[in-house]
């Protein structure tokens, strides 16, 4: 059942990204006000950086909501 579960979960996430990437569009990322603006400021560096202390965190929480899981099922 559980390897059902994370089957589905799979294929699911799969074709929500492919949908994703079938309707996009490419975008010209070296020109424009606004990108030309984050450049110069530096601005985008701490966007990037923010996000990657973002996806880190999400990351490092999961693993270790895992191992408490963990944990708790090898108790039972």
């Amino acid at each position: 059942m559980r390897n059902r579960t994370f089957s589905f979960f799979i294929l699911t996430i799969f074709s929500l990204l492919m949908s994703t990437v079938a309707f996009a569009q490419q975008q010209n990322t070296e020109t424009g006000a606004f990108n030309e603006m984050m450049r110069s400021n530096g601005k985008i560096n701490v966007v990037i950086g923010v996000l990657v202390i973002i996806f880190i965190g999400i990351l490092l929480y999961l693993v270790r909501l895992e191992r408490k899981l963990n944990k708790l099922e090898q108790e039972k």
